[in-house]
């Protein structure tokens, strides 16, 4: 008689918008030993849905969602009952959404291009109780981290600037005086390390603090 138990497997549950990668990703790990798919949702809202009803030790979220964003799926993940374990899957790696996911409680985060053994390996990681960040993430990570913080106003300010709005037309939009306006500019480069204005909107696009559309 074998006594030894078997272990239970990892379920997991795939969300992301996107059809062809929901059923990439569906096929890839639902054969996997030790994998047990539960589900694959289109959305945040689906996924929250099928909890209510099944239970997942980790999801593959995506970041980048219609209605419920990756950052407001995880807020809302972690206020389960039975919170499970999150991995973010996405597509970019700016610094800001790596850190404002790990800030909401992702435990892990992976580019769609990673392979399938790392990719078992993280949500193994994760259901374990550790972090999963592959080395290029976890130096962007490290460098967000060791970055203060912007502030409400000086994000506002950052895209104005990245508009190529003047201080007189900032300061204007906003109520506040030219001087008020040059003190914000000079804490935004302070923060992101940058000589100028130009600059601090080119660094703040590329690393994802903002992003300017039309």
């Amino acid at each position: 008689m074998n006594n030894r138990q078997t272990k239970a497997p990892i379920r997991l549950l795939i969300v992301d918008d996107h059809p062809v990668v929901r059923a990439g990703l569906s096929s890839m790990l639902c054969k996997q030993p030790g994998l047990k798919l539960v589900g694959a949702a289109a959305g945040a809202e689906e996924a929250l849905a099928l909890l209510e009803h099944c239970i997942a030790d980790v999801v593959l979220l995506d970041l980048r969602m219609p209605k419920m964003s990756g950052i407001e799926a995880l807020q809302a993940l972690s206020k389960l009952v039975s919170p499970p374990q999150v991995i973010i899957l996405s597509s970019f790696e700016f610094e800001e959404e790596i850190y404002r996911s790990v800030q909401a409680g992702a435990r892990g985060y992976l580019l769609k291009e990673t392979s399938r053994d790392e990719m078992v390996a993280a949500i193994v990681a994760v259901h374990a109780g550790r972090r999963y960040f592959p080395p290029a993430i976890a130096s962007r990570l490290s460098d967000r981290t060791h970055r203060s913080t912007l502030s409400p106003r000086e994000l506002e300010i950052l895209e104005m600037l990245s508009r190529g709005f003047t201080n007189k037309e900032i300061g204007r939009a906003f109520g506040i005086s030219t001087y008020t306006v040059r003190n914000h500019v000079n804490s935004i480069n302070q923060k992101l390390d940058v000589c100028d204005r130009t600059e601090a909107a080119s660094v703040a696009i590329k690393q994802g603090i903002i992003s300017v559309s039309g």
